[in-house]
């Protein structure tokens, strides 16, 4: 029996999902089975919103599937990232019982959606090693097979940490806890990493599940296209416990349009340029008085420690630049994140740190 199997919830292994209107590949001329108006919008006077979309539109689904390089029923398309962990929760955690285990400091939609679920929360703490973070896989498997959590997230690379996981210890958490947990690996900031996990890795590890999104490198954020790659079987059964219509038509129209070659070219001149600005802020900062530590990042951010972070985020607040305050996290209380923006936005951070040292 396949890992997806067992760890289904029992009460939905009869569970069909809602069928739509789109559900069901049927060709005609006239479309009456939706409840569709028959005249367009004063707002879309072409009418083209005035059909319910395609639950998984095959151009964008099949787009997709070149781009990560794995079959294209081996793709479920999201409204973002969110959505895929959502869902994952949904079909993979009973209500009141099922449990997850993650690494923080981490994004915070793991335990968001888990606690929405009434899912416990199982945290094995990365470690701070004074010069990079480190998340503890070994531990990860340990507390995982202990509170029979039946997903095991791990981000890569890590946000906020900008951590970089290496595939071998992935592949070895899978083969661990084959048949037990699913492995969630998020890797929305895989495209600005030094190595991308391999999704051929899907075919060896039915547990292995990776979630990848537009919004980031692909400049996409308000469109909200993600991407759950896993076996067709997970597809499948994530995709009964998806909304009916999750993908808005012009947000797959614009998708489409991000995944042409010419698009393609130019999200890689704009990763090198990211890359290029990562190391540049990286150095700049280590170098200013009051900063305490600068961690390698594979993101599109830096996470920094400051002597002072108030002073540090007001200063930069009254630049006009708006950093993500990071006090709040565990094991953060001094440290804001700063993302990589254009050559003259990022000047602009390093002027306005500058400054509140020299006034200081």
């Amino acid at each position: 029996m396949s890992t997806a199997s067992r760890l289904l919830r029992e009460d939905l292994r009869d569970f069909a999902g809602y069928a739509s209107a789109r559900s069901h590949a049927v060709q005609g001329e006239v479309w009456l089975n939706a409840n569709e108006s028959a005249l367009p919008s004063v707002a879309d006077p072409d009418g083209t919103l005035r059909r319910y979309p395609d639950p998984q539109p095959q151009a964008l689904r099949s787009a997709l599937a070149r781009l990560y390089r794995v079959p294209t029923e081996a793709l479920l398309v999201t409204r973002g990232s969110d959505e895929g962990i959502d869902l994952l929760l949904r079909a993979f955690c009973p209500p009141g019982r099922g449990a997850i285990v993650i690494a923080p400091p981490v994004f915070g939609m793991y335990a968001v959606c888990a606690r929405l679920h009434g899912a416990r929360v199982v945290e094995v703490p990365a470690l701070d090693t004074g010069e990079a973070w480190r998340s503890d896989l070994g531990a990860m498997a340990n507390a995982a097979e202990a509170s029979g959590a039946g997903l095991v997230f791990v981000c890569n690379p890590g946000n906020p940490t900008g951590e970089a996981v290496p595939a071998d210890a992935i592949e070895e958490l899978a083969a661990r806890l084959a048949g037990r947990a699913l492995v969630v690996v998020d890797g929305a900031y895989a495209e600005f990493a030094d190595e991308v996990l391999d999704p051929a890795l899907l075919d060896a590890h039915d547990n292995l599940v990776l979630l990848r999104t537009l919004s980031k490198a692909h400049a996409l954020a308000a469109a909200r296209i993600g991407s759950v790659l896993a076996s067709p079987e997970v597809v499948r059964l994530l995709q009964r416990c998806q909304a009916p219509y999750p993908l808005a038509q012009p947000a797959v129209a614009a998708a489409l349009a991000a995944l042409a070659p010419s698009s393609l070219a130019q999200v890689a001149d704009g990763v090198a340029q990211v890359r290029a600005e990562r190391a540049r802020l990286q150095a700049a900062l280590a170098c200013l008085p009051g900063v305490r530590a600068v961690y390698p990042s594979q993101g599109n951010f830096v996470l920094a420690r400051f002597d002072d972070a108030q002073a540090a985020y007001e200063a930069l607040l009254a630049a006009g630049v708006v950093v993500r305050d990071m006090r709040a996290t565990p094991a953060l209380g001094d440290a804001l994140r700063i993302s990589i923006g254009t050559p003259a936005q990022d000047d602009r951070v390093l002027a306005a740190l500058s400054a509140m040292r020299r006034a200081a």
